[in-house]
């Protein structure tokens, strides 16, 4: 992994905009109608090419393949591994429960992917098609190849937020549904590795889970269960150098009131006993910006680095390129420059066809938090 040795480095969530038609085509499959296999394999490659040229084109270093093939961030296993059907449902996270006016209000103006099938696990987990993700790999390695941008990561679900998102109901516990998500994700980890790039684990279970799945009990006992899915992620990776991995933790990428996320403080020892070397972690939204001071007391252990949040995924605010500066100085003067690399919150489409950010103001920010990059270069590397 690329690190800022001479200069503030950028990069993102993965997740970003897909093109209208591909998105038609991802739901006509996602529902089990009829779709043109052949056009969704063509709209995947060029959407592919097209998204990584953006990213070099707006000034991102480390880019991904925009998820452009996947209906969702963990649900596209689905289609991957045996063990799913049915329909899980949603529960309403916590802070939507404690303001429903404004959960229908976000539901009559933001819309939600209803069409998005979330089943549950009814069966024994294993590998199903492996082809996927092969076809994933060959996109973004001919795409990488053609626009040769400085370093490219690919996503792939935790366990944890496998199983936030597809609910068991078929293992006799949580920690067998966990070791065994561990186990089969094994395989897609370490491929991504092996074809050379950076492997960039979501778990946002880390966080989010807090408010969604586990609302109902106490911190402490969210804690062990945060435990137990950084154990099952740490085995999943176990074969993996941790300087080729870097692990996300969000919140819930949606606008809502945020009161019952956990504070990072909470969940600070926890996330940093995870192999992954880099922690990619929200730092710009108004309910955690503040959290850049949790490292002056939750000390970073010194074999890892950070990608804060340093642009928000919600807002269609384009924040300027000195507040962008403002907030990587930050984090720099706590950790040390060469400890940080500039991120965003979370992805820009988690789930396709529901972008929270307009795309060609999600552009805009990247394009803002480069030149905000470069203006925190020269201050931190003009220091004596």
């Amino acid at each position: 992994m690329r690190l800022s040795t001479d200069r503030i480095l950028t990069t993102h969530v993965g997740s970003l905009p897909r093109p209208d038609d591909l998105v038609a085509l991802l739901y006509a499959k996602d529902n089990g109608e009829p779709y043109d296999e052949a056009a969704l394999a063509a709209g995947v490659r060029r959407a592919v090419d097209d998204v990584v040229d953006q990213q070099v084109e707006a000034g991102i270093d480390v880019v991904s393949d925009g998820e452009m093939a996947k209906i969702g961030y963990s649900t596209y296993l689905k289609d991957r591994l045996t063990g799913f059907g049915g329909e899980g449902g949603r529960r309403v996270p916590k802070d939507l429960q404690d303001y429903p006016e404004y959960s229908k209000f976000l539901v009559k103006t933001r819309g939600v992917p209803v069409g998005l099938k979330r089943p549950l696990c009814q069966g024994p987990v294993a590998v199903k098609d492996n082809r996927p993700l092969e076809i994933d790999l060959a996109n973004l390695r001919a795409a990488v190849e053609r626009h040769r941008p400085a370093e490219s990561f690919m996503n792939a679900a935790s366990p944890g937020v496998v199983a936030v998102f597809m609910r068991n109901a078929y293992y006799p516990t949580h920690d067998a549904y966990l070791a065994a998500l561990a186990e089969v994700m094994r395989l897609e980890y370490e491929s991504i590795v092996a074809a050379g790039f950076v492997l960039q684990i979501d778990a946002p279970d880390m966080a989010m889970g807090r408010h969604i799945l586990w609302q109902d009990e106490s911190d402490e006992s969210f804690r062990r269960i945060a435990a137990q899915q950084i154990e099952a992620l740490n085995a999943a990776t176990g074969g993996i150098a941790p300087e080729r991995m870097r692990m996300h933790v969000c919140w819930g990428n949606y606008q809502g009131p945020h009161h019952c996320d956990i504070p990072f403080a909470r969940i600070a020892d926890i996330v940093f006993r995870a192999r992954p070397q880099a922690l990619v972690i929200e730092g710009a939204n108004p309910r955690h910006e503040h959290e850049w001071e949790v490292y002056r007391t939750a000390k970073l252990p010194d074999d890892k680095v950070i990608i804060p949040g340093v642009i928000d995924s919600t807002s269609n605010f384009i924040e300027h390129p000195e507040l962008i500066a403002q907030r990587i100085r930050r984090y720099a003067d706590v950790v040390g420059r060469e400890r940080v690399i500039a991120g965003a919150d979370c992805g820009f489409s988690t789930f396709a066809g529901f972008p929270q950010v307009t795309p060609r103001i999600a552009w805009a920010k990247l394009r803002s938090l480069a030149e905000g990059a470069r203006l925190a270069s020269q201050q931190l590397w003009s220091r004596r």
